[in-house]
């Protein structure tokens, strides 16, 4: 995998510094992800990788620096207001809500009508190899099945920028692999940028267009 940077920029992150009780996680992390690009960003546990994330995301306010999309600052926009997808290693599913639900759940809090959003399920479901488990509930989903779906709703509104924080860390080696190729081939077939974090150089490679080391971001501006 390369680690050249791409000419054209979706999304710029420049100069984000962030510290917690005194103690500096991300020092003036520079990263640029082209317009359909997947970058795998890696680095061990506790280094960073989860902040720069939320910083990204918006659940967290840098001390420093700028987060910009196509060119505009995104510091007055809330989460909610970014149009970024965010899947965790945990994939917080709702419990009292069958498969389908769960993965429309977005386009229905955004008042998409009923039409569009079981489409747009079937759809999804269809992609992530899921197609015949709209019904299920979600207690009866395996691991790799669960973080399907999870991707699924994160995927349902379309967003412009998926943020993947180590989503498949509690799989067995195989299953990582597996999915690690899976969701590359699928974020570039619906044209969808994405980073993903991890602390396998292994998964990084497979899913990755690019790998980058968080160590190797910091100070770049």
């Amino acid at each position: 995998m390369t680690a050249e940077p791409p000419e054209a920029a979706a999304l710029e992150v420049a100069g984000v510094t962030m510290a917690f009780a005194g103690r500096t996680v991300l020092d003036r992390v520079g990263l640029v992800v082209g317009p359909d690009e997947v970058v795998a960003l890696l680095g061990p546990s506790g280094s960073g990788k989860s902040t720069l994330l939320q910083v990204i995301a918006g659940l967290l306010r840098p001390d420093a620096g700028q987060v910009s999309w196509a060119g505009r600052d995104l510091a007055s926009l809330a989460a909610h207001q970014r149009g970024f997808g965010l899947v965790f290693q945990d994939a917080l599913l709702f419990p009292h809500l069958d498969v389908a639900r769960n993965v429309g759940y977005g386009l229905k809090v955004a008042g998409a009508d009923r039409g569009r959003v079981e489409q747009r399920v079937g759809e999804l479901l269809d992609l992530v190899e899921l197609g015949g488990y709209a019904g299920r509930a979600v207690a009866t989903l395996s691991g790799g099945e669960a973080q399907r779906v999870a991707l699924a709703r994160a995927l349902a509104p379309a967003p412009r920028l998926l943020l993947l924080d180590e989503p498949f860390g509690a799989l067995d080696r195989e299953l990582r692999d597996r999915l690690a190729v899976d969701v590359r081939a699928l974020l570039h077939r619906l044209g969808t940028p994405a980073i993903h974090v991890t602390h396998d150089l292994a998964e990084a490679d497979l899913v990755g267009d690019r790998v980058v080391r968080l160590s190797d971001l910091s100070r770049s501006v």
